[in-house]
């Protein structure tokens, strides 16, 4: 099993968080993709572009924040961070 959570942080409060649970048969990097997806769809949210600094937090940390550099529209929080907590 495949989890991750995200979190909504605004002014160093937790505003929204999720986990996404992902079960299939598929590598790592598409779970996160997938995931992320879902969580941009639960939040109402467009999808983030990944920076090479989210990459490289992301790679050393299994944990990424999306801040608003990375979105193209206007983002009404701090900051969107994903964690893997589980892997298969």
């Amino acid at each position: 099993m495949f989890r991750l959570w995200a979190k909504i942080f605004k002014d160093n409060h937790l505003v929204k968080d999720t986990v996404i649970e992902d079960s299939r048969q598929d590598t790592r990097t598409h779970k996160v993709f997938h995931a992320l997806d879902e969580v941009c769809y639960q939040f109402d949210l467009g999808k983030p572009i990944w920076l090479d600094s989210t990459v490289t937090e992301f790679k050393r940390h299994a944990k990424a924040k999306f801040r608003q550099d990375n979105f193209i529209e206007q983002i009404d929080f701090d900051y969107l961070e994903i964690q893997v907590i589980e892997e298969d």
